[in-house]
């Protein structure tokens, strides 16, 4: 177990010397500031549990850096000393949110009496907190649906390592149901009263991906006119949930590659690093080793990443569910769109039950929001259900070959057929075509336009309109 941090702030150095020896004899991991500036400073670089300040300091005095923790880091105990013990002093650092104040000449056994009431109050508030937090939680798993045995294998995985710290890597296709499974993660830890904070490695503009990540300091480029803490640093104490991260660029997993081993990061433009305490989950659609050994990406990383592998199963493996996960949602969206005397025939769960889900659980989420939105009456029967779930929008096993004027129709022909059966099919989103007809998503880009497949076509198709 770590030892408690404890930040002394005092302009007189001898004063700080002896107060500094005596702390870190009680076991304390001690630093050491002669300003409210040099503090604030340390502070940004370092969490600690407690700031034992003077008043009078000179510059920023010790009741402004008291504000600026309760404002910057709450989480922080302070501790305020001052050679006036007088009512107002006292007072005001009460006021501002001093756990305590301690009057000089100090009392070396007075303040170690201090300083340990004032920890174990913080533990006490932990504790609390993180008890409530699992009463409001439960299981942490509530918002996972499902039952079939592949899910349950997956879910106690997660279960056995959420009390570690252990970095884990949650693969699986898009709409599985990763980000859940990472939250599932952190409520049930010792961090869960912390920050969960998700990076979509994939939605961030590469240039901005790493000012994001990490923040920067004041003039490190034009128009950094103060310092920025970036989310991994926001994060701090809990979980950082890097999303999609087989799309982050070669040269930044190397700062994370650190992130992982060191504890710590690198803001841009700052002279020295910045340790902070993050649990990693990372996910991702893509095949990491395959990229790995093509050298897109870091094989380092990735094995870093890989010391507690999950992987979420698609849809179409887990069926059973199927059924329970629509009915999860169609109680969901009845309410939340105020069609709670809307009732759902079986025949709209047989045709649920025959259908692949090439998109997974988000695409069937999707799809019963938009049945439950556009039902014209009281219960939801085969009628209602997204033209690419009805029987004749299936893609076929075995597809024939259109007839046309001329007889058999041409290899073109049928490779149209084939496409315009698949967009129906995955509802028009093109990347899930691609990835369903095994071709990559600028080959069917080019194929679309070569068979007029544009514009107000497309539209429709997303729309379930063609």
């Amino acid at each position: 177990m770590e030892p408690d941090r404890i930040l002394i702030v005092e302009d007189d150095e001898g004063l700080r010397r002896v107060t500094h020896i005596q702390l870190v004899r009680e076991g304390y991991e001690i630093a050491s500031a002669g300003s409210a500036e040099e503090a604030i400073a340390l502070l940004d670089k370092q969490s600690y549990h407690l700031v034992i300040a003077d008043l009078n300091l000179p510059g920023v005095s010790g009741l402004e850096l008291l504000k600026n923790i309760r404002l910057e880091h709450p989480e922080t105990t302070v501790i305020v000393m001052t050679a006036y013990a007088t009512v107002k002093t006292a007072v005001d650092a009460m006021k501002s949110g001093a756990y305590d104040y301690v009057t000089k000449p100090i009392n070396s056994y007075d303040l170690k009496m201090l300083v340990k009431r004032s920890l174990d109050h913080q533990k006490l508030l932990q504790e609390v907190q993180a008890l409530r937090s699992t009463l409001d939680r439960k299981s942490g798993f509530e918002e996972i649906v499902g039952s079939s045995a592949v899910l349950l294998e997956t879910l106690d995985v997660a279960a056995r390592i959420s009390a570690t710290d252990a970095t884990v890597l949650i693969t699986g296709e898009t709409g599985t149901g990763k980000e859940l499974v990472a939250r599932a993660i952190h409520s049930r830890s010792s961090r869960r009263g912390r920050p969960f904070v998700t990076i979509n490695c994939g939605a961030i503009p590469r240039e901005l991906l790493e000012s994001e990540l990490f923040g920067y300091v004041k003039g490190a480029f034009t128009g950094a006119l103060a310092h920025k803490k970036g989310k991994v640093e926001a994060a701090d104490g809990g979980t950082v949930f890097l999303d999609e991260i087989g799309e982050m660029p070669l040269e930044l997993q190397v700062h994370i590659l650190r992130l992982i081993q060191e504890r710590e990061l690198e803001k841009i433009g700052a002279s020295a690093p910045t340790k902070v305490d993050v649990r990693i989950i990372a996910a991702t659609h893509r095949d990491l080793s395959n990229m790995a050994k093509e050298g897109t990406f870091r094989d380092d990383l990735y094995y870093r990443l890989l010391v507690v592998p999950i992987r979420m199963p698609p849809l179409r493996e887990r069926l059973g569910d199927i059924e329970q996960l629509a009915q999860h949602f169609f109680v969901k969206f009845r309410a939340k769109h105020g069609r709670l005397d809307l009732t759902m025939k079986t025949e709209v769960l047989h045709c649920l039950c025959e259908y692949s889900w090439p998109g997974n659980v988000r695409q069937l989420e999707n799809a019963m929001e938009r049945m439950v939105l556009l039902a014209r009456g009281t219960e939801l029967s085969a009628s209602d259900v997204p033209d690419f779930l009805q029987p004749a929008a299936q893609l076929p096993q075995s597809p024939t070959l259109p007839v046309t004027e001329q007889g058999i129709g041409t290899l073109q022909a049928f490779e149209k057929q084939v496409i315009l059966q698949a967009l129906k099919q995955c509802g028009g989103n093109q990347t899930m075509t691609a990835r369903h007809l095994g071709i990559s998503r600028r080959t069917l880009a080019y194929r679309l336009e070569k068979y007029g497949f544009q514009g107000d076509t497309l539209k429709a198709l997303k729309h379930g309109a063609a």
